[in-house]
């Protein structure tokens, strides 16, 4: 996975992450944008802990 984040920062420099988040300013608003990162950490969050119980499932199996 760092191998493509690599890439991407290595492909987009920090003038293009600024112009990008100007755009996303523009486009959605500054009240907005905190309810689109709250969503998008808590779908973050339940995609972690639904991969730590299929882990813990896995290991269930294993015994």
């Amino acid at each position: 996975m760092m191998v493509i984040l690599d890439m991407i920062y290595g492909v987009i420099g920090p003038w293009q992450w600024v112009i990008i988040g100007i755009v996303i300013l523009l486009l959605f608003g500054g009240k907005k944008i905190p309810e689109l990162m709250r969503g998008l950490g808590s779908g973050i969050k339940e995609f972690k802990d639904a991969s730590k119980e299929d882990e813990d499932e896995k290991i269930e199996e294993k015994k």
